[in-house]
């Protein structure tokens, strides 16, 4: 059959042949075309001359070069092309002409305004998907306001729950709508792929806003509202259907979590720590109970725990299989040996941090096609003369009239 490996060739990758035009910046699509990258996409990122896309500028640097940068375009060829400009137009327009998808995130309406909206596009390759991500989507009486990954976090509830009672409430440590948007926004590019496949080839856009994932993600808190009229509050590490459930301090000042909603995973936890009466504690005997008393029964446990050293309390654990883990730094993380035996860390040499750069590695593992890290996020225009030259077909004089390094 043809297109079907033969048995001496290595398979190729799911999304071998795949192209993605990647017109977006900052975090939550580049996110979704990184995770199509790890694949086998060929993902092609256009970034603004001189400047590139804020992300070579956000978080720490090492010499200059943006290090958050290097793993979310990882895999990606990039080129820099000003959208603004009749060059950028053409340019945009001759990529998208063969690719399946493309990405963005600008506000509603701005592709539009520069000639290159969904309307235009379409129109050139019928078969295009394209990703767009915003603040708030493109419908709706917000669609027009700026929208970034904080305020996605606070405008889906997440930011009210998180954090204690008696304080303001926690945004997170890190890009979590983004992280989520652009996870959410990988997956609805793939179905989106696949109703082409069944649909006559005819590509499709993706409206998708930047908090409506970590909104569903949220758990019951929507049907609970509806059904109880309960507003779930800030609780700490404490949890509205698990108890016991926290973050507690070792003797030796290790912090480990701990979570026991199966009965019987409660009771090896309690013989671990040689409180075998707590079970059977008339506030504790089942989870229910367990919650009316959540306050006492996380006291119980956070003494028993406080008087073990870590190493103590973990052996204890896992000798009656009761759930534990290490409330983990990184740094514990690059030594720890499970994470080495998954290869959650990947190592790959890159010319512009002049040596190898260590970070998270593809998710997920496929028995036959898994993903890889080829490289990490490209120099600035690195692929220029690659892709406007030798694949798009602009003359060198072309593009050195529109400012552009090649």
């Amino acid at each position: 059959m043809q297109g079907t490996p033969s048995a001496d060739a290595a398979p190729r990758l799911p999304l071998a042949g795949i192209r993605v035009v990647d017109l977006s910046c900052f975090l939550a699509a580049p996110i979704a075309s990184m995770f199509m990258a790890d694949f086998g996409a060929d993902v092609i990122k256009v970034e603004r001359p001189d400047t590139g896309d804020e992300m070579r500028y956000w978080g720490n640097d090492k010499d200059g070069v943006g290090l958050y940068y290097k793993v979310i375009n990882r895999n990606k060829r990039s080129v820099t092309i000003d959208m603004r400009t009749p060059f950028g137009v053409q340019a945009v327009k001759r990529l998208i002409k063969d690719a399946d998808i493309v990405c963005e995130n600008f506000r509603p309406g701005t592709l539009e305004r520069w000639g290159i909206g969904w309307d235009v596009l379409s129109a050139i390759n019928p078969k295009l998907v394209m990703l767009r991500i915003t603040g708030f989507g493109q419908t709706g009486p917000n669609s027009s306001r700026p929208g970034f990954g904080t305020l996605a976090e606070a405008y889906s509830g997440f930011a009210f729950t998180n954090g204690y009672p008696d304080r303001p409430p926690i945004l997170p440590s890190f890009g979590l709508a983004d992280s989520t948007a652009g996870l959410m926004g990988a997956y609805l590019s793939m179905v989106a792929l696949q109703g082409r496949a069944n649909n006559g080839g005819r590509g499709q856009y993706i409206d998708l806003a930047l908090y409506e994932p970590l909104f569903t993600l949220m758990g019951p808190h929507a049907v609970n509202f509806d059904q109880l009229g309960i507003v779930q509050e800030r609780t700490g590490s404490l949890h509205n259907f698990t108890s016991p459930r926290n973050c507690y301090r070792t003797r030796d000042g290790r912090y480990v979590a701990i979570a026991g909603a199966a009965q019987s995973t409660f009771e090896r936890m309690c013989d671990a720590l040689e409180i075998p009466h707590v079970p059977k504690d008339p506030r504790f005997l089942n989870n229910r109970l367990r919650l009316i008393n959540v306050h006492a029964l996380d006291a119980v446990m956070a003494e028993a725990i406080a008087g073990l050293d870590y190493d103590d309390m973990l052996a204890r654990f896992l000798k009656v299989d009761a759930t534990v883990a290490p409330v983990n730094d990184i740094s514990q993380i690059f030594n720890d040996p499970h994470y080495q035996a998954r290869e959650n860390i990947v190592t790959v040499e890159d010319p512009e941090l002049g040596g190898p750069v260590r970070f998270q590695n593809v998710v997920g593992k496929l028995s036959d096609t898994p993903g890889r890290v080829a490289h990490a996020g490209p120099k600035l225009g690195d692929h220029n003369r690659e892709v406007l030259i030798g694949q798009l077909g602009f003359s060198e004089d072309e593009v050195r009239a529109a400012g552009l390094k090649i």
